[in-house]
This record gives structure tokens, sequence and C-alpha cells, in this order.
């Protein structure tokens, strides 16, 4: 009998030290600072790619010419 307490109270220690572990991967997961951080990474690597980068430039190009050509007018 004193086998089987010892057993479980192995297997009960075992299982809160996965559970503490399995707590502090959450916390590093959900934590708000990294997700902003990622997410703006995603945009940068998104904005960086030629079929966006590109469109965007030229976009802005028209924006400056139309804009310095109203205040020329």
């Amino acid at each position: 009998m004193a086998r089987d307490i010892d057993r479980i109270e192995r297997d009960i220690a075992r299982a809160r030290e996965e559970l503490a572990a399995t707590l502090d991967t959450l916390a590093v997961r959900a934590n708000p600072q990294r997700l902003a951080d990622d997410a703006g990474n995603a945009v940068v690597a998104t904005l960086n790619q030629p079929a966006v980068k590109y469109p965007l430039i030229g976009i802005g190009v028209i924006v400056v010419v139309l804009t310095i050509r109203k205040i020329v007018r």
C-alpha cells in the first residue's frame, strides 16, 4: 500500500510540473508585446514583397504628383 501512495504522490508531482511548464509556455505565447511584434513583422514582410512594394511606391508617387499639381494651380 505504501508503494501505491508513493507512486500516486510522484504522479501528482509530475502532473504539477507538466502543468506549470504548460502554463509558462502559454504565458509566453499570449504575451501582448510578443503578439504585437509578430504582427508587425508579418506586416513588414508582406510590404517588402515586390508584388506589394512596387505598386505602393507607384501610388505614393501619383499622390505626391497630384498634391504638388494642386498646390501649384
